[in-house]
């Protein structure tokens, strides 16, 4: 065993590394070009060989990375393209461990670059920034900057490729000096292991506490601000398709994680709501579904001057006697056209352009004269009664059962009116039968249109298994 200790040592010591910075015209990995790359070639700890170069990268740079990196387009106009010098990388990276501070995005850009090129660049990768975590923890920090200072590191010219390189070069000599038998390399080298992709930032303990189960999680920066919230069925599966990812949003998503937290819920159809509602409420840096607003429409109903019942289509909380929500205002005005000739009401009370009576409307034409006075305002009311009655009995009160968080619980969503109220958790053997079973522990949320997608989605899907339908008697909307 020791021998093998030796011999591991050994090797990592007369491994040939290059330790690489580049510079760029932006932060993402796609649709991003080279300004300017370092490569510094070592044996072990030894440094052979350093190579760095400004590069055409043959588009604009934007003013807000010259103000980083000092880098303008001036500068790289007679600087080479990357195709001439691109065998230069490809000699100081030959049969060596590609190593860099971040390394998912200076080898991916690379990658990229020689991709333009047709050549397909391959090698080993070590990340400083997850070597020194393992190896160097307890840091408030580990970005180049921060590590280097604390660490008393020289750092000179900092977001330039060369000045850079250096430190991380001085960094990685560190590290080698105290991973003596190779174990943490050994680790980050193992072509089957995925560490490579989990975030710099992030304490492991805080990804392998989280269970398989269903729920939300949050993902927050180091300024425990909310950037993320996802939901999953299996939460520690989930998180990690995020880590595995390859695209652009997901790497600097993983750049910025600095703390996770979960929220259990036992089931699905929670997890989804509750995404909804917490996306919602912070609406999230990195969440680009379910952050725009939808105006939602309700049919509402009033007694006008003349004490006739009158109908429209209007915005939630615009009145206090409505139903039926809408999140899309022609559907809302299709439901009350049907509405108007299933009762024989007025297209001129249902707020229906018309001219001076209702007969020029294009649709419904069977009014009984309320707008002429051939019909006594309290016969039409009477209808109108019946139509608000129907219109409340198209959204019934239900609840749909789901399982809980433990054995010993059970779960249940509130839909009251149609509109969902939110849900609770009770104890398994607790009877929940109706609504007001359920008042004492739901949890209260404000439904939207996509709390209204999930639950509509649901139905779709499962039908009433799990539905516990109210029936109410129905109850006249006004009285003379």
């Amino acid at each position: 065993m020791e021998h093998f200790l030796i011999e591991q040592h050994l090797n990592f010591k007369e491994q040939y590394y290059s330790v690489v910075d580049i510079e760029t015209t932006g932060n993402r990995m796609s649709n991003n070009r080279m300004t300017e790359i370092c490569i510094v070639r070592m044996l072990g700890n030894k440094i052979e060989e350093k190579y760095t170069t400004l590069i055409d990268p043959e588009s604009l740079i934007p003013d807000f990375i010259t103000g980083l990196t000092g880098i303008d387009n001036e500068m790289v106009a007679s600087a080479p393209l990357f195709s001439e010098v691109a065998e230069e990388i490809e000699r100081m990276t030959r049969d060596c461990i590609f190593v860099a501070h971040n390394v998912n995005f200076d080898y991916n850009i690379i990658r990229n670059e020689f991709k333009r090129i047709g050549f397909d660049f391959k090698r080993k990768k070590l990340c400083t920034v997850r070597l020194s975590r393992e190896l160097i923890p307890g840091m408030n920090s580990y970005s180049l900057g921060k590590l280097c200072n604390s660490l008393g590191i020289n750092l000179e010219n900092r977001h330039r490729a060369e000045g850079d390189t250096d430190a991380t070069v001085t960094l990685f000599q560190k590290l080698l000096e105290i991973d003596e038998d190779g174990t943490e390399f050994s680790k980050f080298l193992k072509g089957s292991s995925k560490e490579g992709t989990f975030p710099p930032h992030l304490d492991r303990n805080l990804f392998h506490n989280l269970p398989d189960a269903p729920g939300v999680y949050l993902f927050k920066n180091q300024a425990r601000k909310v950037i993320y919230v996802g939901k999953a069925i299996s939460l520690k599966k989930r998180v990690l398709s995020h880590f595995y990812s390859k695209t652009s949003k997901s790497y600097l998503m993983c750049q910025e994680i600095h703390h996770i937290e979960h929220i259990p819920t036992g089931n699905e159809l929670v997890a989804l709501l509750q995404e909804a509602d917490l996306i919602r409420h912070y609406y999230p840096k990195f969440n680009s579904a379910q952050k725009k607003p939808r105006k939602a429409y309700q049919i509402l109903h009033y007694k006008n001057q003349l004490g006739v019942i009158q109908f429209a289509v209007g915005l939630v909380k615009s009145y206090d006697y409505s139903v039926v929500t809408h999140y899309n205002r022609a559907h809302a005005v299709e439901q009350l056209e049907q509405l108007c000739e299933d009762f024989n009401l007025c297209p001129r009370y249902c707020s229906f352009k018309t001219q001076a009576d209702c007969s020029s409307h294009y649709k419904i034409k069977n009014c009984k004269g309320v707008c002429k006075k051939e019909e006594l305002v309290s016969l039409y009311n009477i209808r109108a009664t019946q139509a608000i009655a129907s219109l409340h009995n198209q959204n019934p009160n239900y609840i749909i059962k789901q399982p809980g968080r433990t054995a010993e619980e059970s779960c249940f969503v509130m839909v009251k009116d149609g509109e969902y109220q939110g849900y609770g958790y009770v104890d398994q053997y607790a009877s929940i039968a109706s609504i007001s079973d359920c008042e004492d522990f739901i949890d209260r949320k404000v439904a939207n249109y996509h709390t209204n997608q999930i639950i509509r989605s649901y139905l779709k899907k499962y039908g009433e298994q799990n539905v516990i339908l109210e029936h109410t008697p129905d109850e006249p909307a006004y009285s003379d």
